[in-house]
């Protein structure tokens, strides 16, 4: 009997448990895993090996490589803790040679998700494992929506007479620029101990973006009880768009800093401070990551901002020193025709406010700027913008629906209240004043803001009372155009400017000129024709009557021609025996000025008494 039982044990096969540990380990993560090999030795602590494990991959990914293969999984079992309470008791566990392949496809399908078991449950059904060993761990993660290509290294190593922490290094591409990374983390089985924070120091370098992030997450597989801090620099904004999947136009360079935590399937950057290029940047943002788009909620102020900081929201250049449009100099144009980027407009869903106290540079006549926006399934509407002068504003109204042909549908109303034009003026070097009112409509279809105009129908209403003309001597586009105006007129440049009003209909791209009046306190100008922003060409009149003989008595008559950035001024022939036949109705709607009602009534031409005239060809 003895003898039988001898020779029963050093024939016994471990190999024989092999398909029993293979069921119970697929049964835990939901995927086939074979084993090469196993060998226990038996004692007070037990040593069970296992040898050539892979873990398979799941359907649709039959053609690639196994998810992952370890080369050895070596498990220290206190044995007799482990009978007498029934539950695996195992002082350490060392994972030898692990090689993983993540894919995720071009359609969002990945390989590396598993069926992981709720970690909830009696306390004496789990595994008491004391410490997790990683050597020679190594992870290729192949991403086609974001074009990445990384391989990540990583190992435990004993801190400090303590347990292993974890570290890791990541090497290759994202969103097809260089990455380069390196993180320390906290022991391996503590990520799930809500009893401590688990420590995080991570540096990455995308491209030529740059995050570090330092802090403690209480549990680091939900993300919660984060207490970190992000920092991020880079040369432009747009490069963070890949990595946090929010789209962000073109800016100068920046450096922002915050808290980052995660709560309720939110990400969110808090006490946020930075500055981008020469305007500085302080708020919160968060972000709802989803499959389709995230979902965006920013407050962002600044106490003091440039705009040209700000020029890549509007398809320029941001940055001071370069020129909204690349192509000014080659082609003479002005109106910005870079396209809208209209994958950014349905990459997110965004909900934004945004203040500036305060807007520095000398060539802004803005003081103060106050964006409300939504971006919401492609659709982005502003609600509104609104910019400070002086006492005045610019406020704009406007939606921007993307078409499915890649054009935008564009509507836009525009109001000027009460700007003052001495406040304008002194930004661009000449001197005025007077408040100006107005506003204009824009409806149009394109894919730029030159496209729009071009293409768009609407209108433009502008007035003002009171002031001098000195603000029309100002240098526009490397001419003194005001100058040239007024002296070809015989006006002085600096007269009393009893009435302004101007009134354009925009169709098909053409500013016609409906109504164009200048009263001052020498003569009066009647303006016709129109403005072709398809072509940004000119083609006005200008006509003038004295009203006194201070200045030379016969009317005369000026040509407005030429490029928007390269106009030129004509004396022509005077027609205008009649001038004021020509000025039609004037339908100001945006208020009626007793300054200029009276000019009309010199003119013995109230709106009331006049019918409309035939504008001239």
């Amino acid at each position: 009997m003895g003898l039988s039982a001898l020779a029963l044990v050093l024939s016994f096969s471990w190999g024989t448990f092999i398909p029993v540990a293979e069921r119970m380990a697929s049964n835990a993560i939901g995927r086939a895993v074979t084993i090469g090999g196993l060998h226990v030795r038996l004692g007070r602590v037990s040593l069970v090996t296992f040898r050539d494990v892979t873990v398979a991959n799941p359907e649709g990914f039959d053609a690639e490589p196994p998810f992952a293969r370890i080369a050895s999984v070596e498990l220290r079992l206190d044995t007799w803790p482990t009978l007498r309470d029934r539950t695996p008791t195992i002082p350490s566990v060392e994972i030898q040679g692990l090689d993983v392949l993540a894919v995720t496809q071009p359609d969002g399908s990945t390989n590396s998700i598993l069926s992981l078991p709720d970690p909830t449950g009696e306390p004496g059904a789990r595994l008491r494992i004391g410490e997790l060993i990683l050597r020679e761990g190594r992870a290729r993660i192949l991403h086609a929506p974001l074009r990445a290509d990384f391989t990540i290294q990583m190992e435990t190593r004993a801190v400090a007479a303590g347990p292993h922490h974890i570290f890791a290094t990541a090497r290759g591409t994202y969103a097809g620029a260089p990455l380069t990374g390196e993180m320390a983390g906290g022991t391996i089985l503590a990520v799930g101990d809500a009893g401590q924070g688990w420590p995080v120091q991570l540096e990455l370098e995308n491209g030529t973006t740059r995050a570090t992030l330092n802090g403690t997450i209480t549990d680091p597989l939900t993300l919660a009880g984060a207490d970190l801090r992000l920092v991020l620099t880079g040369p432009d904004m747009r490069f963070l768009t890949p990595l946090t999947g929010v789209p962000i136009p073109s800016t100068p360079a920046f450096r922002v800093a915050g808290k980052l935590s995660y709560a309720d399937r939110r990400f969110r950057f808090t006490e946020m401070e930075g500055l981008v290029g020469r305007s500085d940047l302080r708020g919160t943002v968060t972000i709802a990551p989803s499959r389709t788009r995230p979902d965006v909620t920013m407050d962002l102020q600044s106490r003091q901002v440039d705009l040209a900081d700000l020029a890549g929201f509007i398809g320029g250049n941001p940055g001071r020193g370069r020129p909204i449009r690349d192509d000014t100099p080659r082609t003479g144009r002005v109106l910005p025709n870079a396209p809208v980027n209209l994958p950014l407009f349905r990459a997110a869903d965004v909900h934004a406010r945004f203040r500036a106290a305060r807007i520095i540079g000398a060539d802004s006549p803005f003081g103060t700027l106050d964006v409300t926006l939504e971006l919401i399934g492609g659709v982005l509407t502003l609600k509104p913008l609104r910019g400070g002068i002086g006492a005045g504003a610019v406020v704009l109204t406007a939606t921007l629906t993307p078409r499915e042909d890649g054009q935008l549908h564009a509507a836009a109303d525009f109001e000027l209240q009460g700007l003052n034009i001495a406040h304008i003026m002194s930004s661009l070097g000449g001197e005025g004043g007077g408040a100006l009112n107005g506003r204009a409509r824009l409806e149009g279809i394109g894919r730029s803001t030159a496209q729009l105009l071009a293409r768009g129908t609407g209108g433009l209403s502008l007035r003002t009372a009171g002031g001098n003309l000195s603000a029309f001597s100002v240098d526009l586009a490397g001419l003194r155009l005001g100058n040239a105006i007024l002296s070809g007129l015989g006006l002085p440049s600096r007269t009393n400017l009893e009435c302004f009003v101007a009134d354009f209909a925009l169709a098909g791209g053409v500013l016609n000129a409906r109504t164009l009046l200048l009263d001052t306190s020498d003569a009066v100008l009647i303006g016709t024709g129109r403005i072709h922003l398809d072509e940004e060409r000119l083609d006005l009149r200008l006509n003038s009557q004295a009203k006194n003989f201070t200045i030379a008595s016969i009317p005369a008559e000026l040509a407005v021609r030429g490029r928007l950035s390269n106009p030129s001024v004509q004396l022509v022939a005077s027609e205008s025996a009649g001038i004021f036949s020509f000025l039609p109705i004037i339908e100001l709607g945006i208020g009626d000025d007793p300054r200029c009602r009276a000019s009309l009534e010199r003119m013995g031409r109230t709106p009331a008494n006049r019918q409309p005239a035939r504008a001239r060809q």
